[in-house]
């Protein structure tokens, strides 16, 4: 098997991006939409997911893109502005053999280097395989809400999970990179 490349994703990606998205709305408790994207929709989406300090990656397989990750604003007031909540997705034949685990790898780092210091996820209770995922990679479980969602004719519960990203004890602190 080719190893996966990741990259920062480009408008070239857009169509990639929108189909992985919209399948998962269709099919999955990943995303609590309940209706398919535009392409446009996406475009406006990855300006806001890929403008510095946010970020959106691609993995690619045998140069087909099977996955991204994204993060971006937590909430819109100033006092946010070191949180950014993220999201990602794969195409459901490559799910397993660690794309997301680098992928998510990748942009936590990415993340850091850029100052974010908290990366906030919001996940479906029923996601196992993403609540693992999570957990592995240093997220701790926040809150659990029950009954917040609805989809597929059922409620959802929503467990949102964190990982601080440095260790700067205030905000006005350097990076240990700068």
């Amino acid at each position: 098997m080719t190893e996966a490349v990741v990259r920062p994703a480009t408008e070239a990606d857009l169509e990639a991006i929108t189909a992985i998205y919209n399948h998962s709305v269709l099919t999955e408790t990943a995303s609590w939409d309940v209706q398919t994207v535009t392409t446009d929709n996406r475009r406006q989406w990855l300006v806001e997911h890929a403008t510095d300090p946010y970020l959106t990656l691609v993995a690619e397989l045998d140069g087909t893109v099977v996955g991204y990750a994204a993060y971006g604003r937590f909430r819109e007031k100033a006092g946010w502005a070191l949180t950014a909540e993220h999201s990602i997705y794969l195409t459901s034949d490559v799910k397993g053999r660690g794309i997301g685990t680098m992928l998510l790898t990748e942009l936590l780092k990415a993340a850091a280097e850029r100052g974010i210091h908290v990366m906030v996820g919001v996940l479906s209770a029923d996601n196992e395989v993403s609540l693992r995922l999570h957990e592995k990679l240093g997220f701790v479980e926040t809150a659990r809400m029950p009954q917040v969602g609805k989809k597929f004719g059922r409620w959802l519960d929503a467990v949102m999970v964190q990982c601080i990203l440095d260790e700067r004890e205030r905000p006005g602190d350097r990076l240990p990179t700068e």
